[in-house]
């Protein structure tokens, strides 16, 4: 079957032209204001940009990549390159400078469209210099950026050319490559096809209930995407897309009001950033009727101060999956709130049910590539293994990279020509047939005295035990050396409202605390740091890597 998510834009703009499409925000000298597309002019700006990438030689099946502040330009920009067939390679700028030449030395991109700061970094650190062959700014001129055509110019080039007469590929084929944030690993280009955009599409509407003429406050770019398909409007708020943290929760809150958002996408610190500065204004938001939270696990205590800001009737759902694949499960407020207990006890993270048309499974722990599902050991519920999943919005492969799809890619022995994934994080499924998340594969420790393995700790429900003292506002299971043998030590961060004049005093009462439960029992060892190194994205996931090296010379000082 042949297809191309940008039927639906094309629909829309038939169907309704005169309907919002996006409104992106913007905040000058202190005042407000707003730039709109309806959805027939993003069907023509992006039809004209099309023709005018054709023009200057970018063909269906070439690469771009696209580094573009959200805004009108930014979804003109990435509809035309899917009308067009070429594929839009999309990079988290936060990565850092190494990890990004990383990803365009493997993506070999035919050309670059950027703003001016992307273009003088491009020159700067020579990405792509072996590939690019055609160079697009989007603002600013020429002398800063060192690019070629502007936008403007190739915009005007395809607007006398009317509809784009757009690409349709086989809906398995690579439209597009979108990198992993590299917060949990190496950044890895993932390949997404139009199967995948349709299934993503479809849980949004099925599992997700969202419905024809609702309004997104769009804080990650791409979601803006399924806009056209879910008869959804796109606000984008005026904040940096790459640190969603360092939001100004009052401008959020204005494009709520002002658009009359229903549906809010956020990433937990961004939550409880919006919770907190609510629940100080003593703001309400009756116009919303869901959250969608996704990127890091859940924070309980945010996920209820920001519920008491929507009606009673309206629920922050969680959502779990990658980059990779998503979304796999949901679980909404109530349920998570009713799980706190369990959490906090040492049961990992409630993400609730697979959506449909996924298939989940837990499978022991194993490090080798796995080549056919025949060849896992499926576990029973309650016991903590390798979460793996299949489904129409699970992506088949990493692109140029053959030694990570054969360690994350399995064959379905029940399913000729089907894969499974392995998410690489750690789980288990209760009775009910709900997902509870227990931290990533990678994050475990497995303990050793005098050099065989002695007990395995999971990084999840150990921190969730740590974290009830009261002097604890987060902590961190490492594995550290010592002795010729691995131990566990957790890194503690302190909440700063809290006095903590005795560290040994603190250590002493985690010790007691760790040999209440089984889970934690044998922990012996903790260290405050100031503040843990955290990923740029969601300000939720914790660099362990770089903490167990801190740990490890904190030791042996």
């Amino acid at each position: 079957m042949m297809a191309n998510l940008c039927r639906h834009l094309r629909e829309a703009a038939l169907q309704r032209p005169d309907e919002l499409a996006v409104a992106v925000q913007q905040c000058r000298l202190g005042k407000v204001s707003y730039l709109e597309l309806t959805q027939a002019e993003l069907e023509r700006r992006s039809d004209a940009i099309a023709h005018g990438l054709n023009a200057i030689g970018l063909k269906a099946g070439m690469k771009a990549v696209l580094m573009v502040t959200p805004g009108l330009d930014f979804f003109a920009l990435t509809f035309a390159l899917f009308k067009a067939g070429i594929i839009p390679v999309m990079v988290d700028p936060g990565m850092g400078v190494r990890n990004l030449s990383q990803c365009f030395e493997e993506a070999a991109p035919d050309a670059f469209i950027g703003i001016p700061k992307a273009h003088l970094a491009r020159r700067l650190f020579g990405w792509g210099k072996h590939s690019i062959k055609q160079c697009i700014r989007v603002g600013g001129g020429r002398l800063i950026s060192g690019a070629g055509e502007s936008l403007a110019a190739l915009e005007g080039r395809g607007a006398a050319m009317g509809a784009y007469p757009m690409v349709t590929l086989d809906e398995d084929a690579l439209c597009a490559i979108l990198f992993t944030s590299g917060s949990t690993g190496i950044p890895k280009g993932v390949e997404y096809s139009h199967t995948m955009f349709e299934a993503q599409i479809a849980a949004l509407r099925q599992d997700y209930g969202i419905s024809a003429g609702e309004r997104d406050l769009s804080t990650f770019p791409l979601f803006a995407l399924f806009g056209p398909a879910l008869g959804m409007a796109s606000i984008v708020p005026h904040m940096d897309a790459s640190r969603p943290i360092k939001a100004r929760p009052e401008l959020l809150f204005a494009a709520i009001r002002d658009y009359g958002c229903s549906n809010l996408f956020l990433n937990p610190a961004l939550l409880d950033k919006l919770g907190r500065a609510g629940e100080s204004a003593g703001l309400t938001l009756p116009s919303v009727r869901r959250v969608i939270s996704a990127g890091a696990p859940a924070n309980l205590d945010a996920i209820a101060r920001f519920a008491a800001m929507l009606a009673e009737d309206a629920p922050i759902i969680n959502s779990y999956g990658a980059t990779e694949a998503l979304p796999i499960a949901r679980c909404d407020t109530k349920q998570l709130l009713e799980s706190a207990e369990r959490t906090e006890q040492g049961g990992g993270i409630l993400v609730g049910r697979p959506i449909a048309g996924v298939q989940l499974a837990i499978i022991a722990i194993d490090e080798a590539a796995i080549a056919s599902s025949n060849d896992w050991t499926t576990l029973a519920p309650w016991e903590i293994g390798e979460i793996v999943v299949k489904g129409p919005m699970v992506s088949r492969a990493y692109y140029q990279r053959a030694e990570a799809n054969n360690l994350s890619k399995v064959a379905d022995a029940d399913e000729v020509g089907s894969l499974w994934h392995r998410m690489g994080d750690l789980g288990y499924l209760d009775d009910q047939g709900r997902l509870w998340m227990c931290g990533r594969k990678a994050h475990r420790v497995d303990a050793t005295a005098q050099g065989a393995f002695a007990k395995r700790y999971f990084s999840i429900p150990c921190e969730r035990i740590f974290n009830t003292h009261p002097q604890v506002k987060r902590s961190a299971l490492v594995g550290v050396h010592r002795h010729g043998d691995k131990i566990p030590l957790v890194c503690i961060e302190l909440d700063k409202s809290q006095a903590c004049g005795n560290a040994k005093q603190l250590y002493r009462e985690l010790r007691e605390l760790a040999e209440q439960h089984e889970l934690t029992r044998g922990i012996d060892y903790f260290l405050i740091h100031e503040g843990f190194p955290m990923d740029v994205r969601h300000n939720a996931k914790i660099f362990r890597e770089k903490l167990a090296l801190w740990a490890e010379k904190q030791l042996h000082l």
